[in-house]
């Protein structure tokens, strides 16, 4: 596979055209006259067939022992490792991002493979005393079956990979429907499980619309798990779908992450972790740093800092190793972006840089957004409660840290959250009392490694957890024996 060529469909071990004839271009966001590629715009008669492809092939996969899936999983991360370079490339071209956190993300998909590689040689279960003493009782984990897996463009590999490797190596089969906007990124990654020999109909991949193919997903009777990232809105309609038919579900959504400066905190550090993780990968994070939290003693220091600091941040094209930020990923983000920016001041906050598209000509070819900062934000604001999803800082001042974490708290998501502070007495109080699912501590509020549990709290997930041994979970149901000779 080249760029600028039509991708397929991936279906019972073959790619395929789409049943409508019809294809989607994919456009790079840092100049939208690349057209990187076509993909297929499928419907409802293409998921058909990969669903009953995934479930011809279930049986004979979960009978295969964990380390015999877990070798496959290696094949398929020495190849992802060997065409890091390509892979990195195409999703910069597709998603915007800079070369080098394609490259880092990359290998942490090849990461991700090979620990749930290893995840096969571990144990399914646990022995139980009865109360007979004649009897044995213990548990074991067996496989859901047809797993539909649903994932964004903000990370098109890492996210598909902490979600299909556990499924794969706990037993199941897959069909996902990867985001439209990096859909041969997720193309050339399915290539690497085909060339690893995977058996046909293990792996499936229809590329379309959401509506269509995600939610055809949610609606069909063979799929008996959905695991899903996205927004919320679009999350919940998928969790009450599932429901309705009986199919376990698992939904990672949105989030406004705050990070607490407290009054000893090193301001450099502190500073350095909200441009990182707020404005990296132009703020397209569910964990990315929404709201800065600053106390009132240190909050002019802080807040000049990062201003001057945000200002010297050059925007452009992710090939260009002196480029810092890329562009956001497609129009839609980007208008979204700025009609939150335009909230923000018609609501009172004071714009201290940033608030645009650049002036520069060249990247008023993409869809670009000057880094943002605002002061003088109240809690109630559009800006501090709803998730923007872009390259926007809302600064808040505080007087004690009970008041911090209130109105930390004070959102319907509860993701990430940080504290910069070198008090162990603020540190127990925040772990104690913050509402965030992943508490970061001296450490920006976006990234968790591989090995962790990941998952929010109230509007910010179902509830259940991704990556990590915590992954079993969700992706198996756990069966009890009681053995009477």
């Amino acid at each position: 596979m080249t760029l600028e060529q039509t991708y397929l469909n991936y279906i019972d071990g073959k790619w395929s055209p789409s049943v409508t004839g019809r294809v989607t271009a994919s456009i790079n966001p840092a100049h939208t006259n690349d057209i990187v590629g076509y993909v297929q715009d499928s419907d409802e008669t293409d998921l058909n067939l990969a669903v009953s492809a995934a479930n011809r092939a279930k049986g004979a996969w979960r009978k295969l022992s964990g380390a015999t899936r877990g070798d496959y999983l290696f094949k398929a991360a020495n190849l992802l490792e060997a065409r890091l370079a390509d892979i990195a490339e195409t999703m910069m071209h597709e998603m915007g991002k800079t070369l080098a956190e394609c490259r880092g993300e990359t290998a942490r998909g090849v990461a991700i493979l090979r620990y749930y590689a290893g995840e096969g040689m571990r144990k399914i279960g646990d022995v139980i005393p009865s109360t007979d003493h004649e009897a044995m009782m213990f548990t074991t984990r067996v496989p859901l079956g047809v797993v539909g897996v649903i994932t964004p463009w903000n990370f098109p590999i890492a996210i598909p990979m902490w979600k299909m490797a556990p499924a794969l190596i706990y037993g199941n089969t897959i069909v996902i429907k990867p985001a439209i906007e990096t859909s041969i990124t997720a193309a050339k990654l399915l290539a690497c499980f085909e060339e690893a020999g995977f058996p046909a109909g293990v792996i499936n991949m229809v590329t379309g619309d959401g509506a269509v193919i995600g939610g055809g997903i949610a609606r069909h009777p063979d799929i008996q798990g959905i695991t899903f990232t996205g927004s919320n809105k679009v999350g919940k309609g998928i969790g009450q779908t599932a429901l309705s038919r009986g199919a376990k579900y698992q939904l990672e959504m949105g989030g406004k992450n705050p990070l607490i400066v407290a009054e000893d905190a090193n301001l450099d550090l502190a500073v350095e972790a909200a441009i990182s993780g707020g404005l990296k990968s132009t703020g397209q994070k569910c964990t990315a740093t929404s709201r800065i939290l600053v106390h009132a003693s240190i909050y002019e220091t802080f807040r000049t800092k990062l201003v001057d600091q945000v200002k010297r941040l050059k925007l452009g094209n992710g090939n260009d190793s002196a480029t810092w930020m890329g562009p956001c990923a497609n129009e839609k983000q980007r208008d979204s972006v700025l009609s939150y920016i335009k909230k923000g001041i018609a609501e009172g906050a004071s714009l201290l840089c940033g608030g645009g598209v650049p002036d520069d000509e060249e990247l008023r070819q993409g869809y670009f957004v000057e880094p943002t900062v605002f002061d003088e934000v109240t809690s109630n604001m559009t800006i501090a409660q709803e998730e923007i999803f872009g390259p926007v800082l809302a600064l808040i001042p505080f007087n004690h840290l009970e008041e911090a974490i209130s109105l930390a708290n004070d959102v319907e998501f509860g993701l990430s959250a940080s504290i910069f502070t070198q008090d162990i007495g603020n540190i127990l109080a925040f772990i104690a009392d913050m509402d965030a699912g992943l508490i970061r501590i001296n450490a920006e509020t976006a990234g968790v490694e591989l090995q962790a549990p990941f998952g929010g709290m109230k509007q910010s997930s179902s509830h259940s957890r991704e990556q990590g041994q915590a992954a079993i979970e969700f992706f198996t149901s756990i069966k009890t024996v009681f053995l009477k000779a």
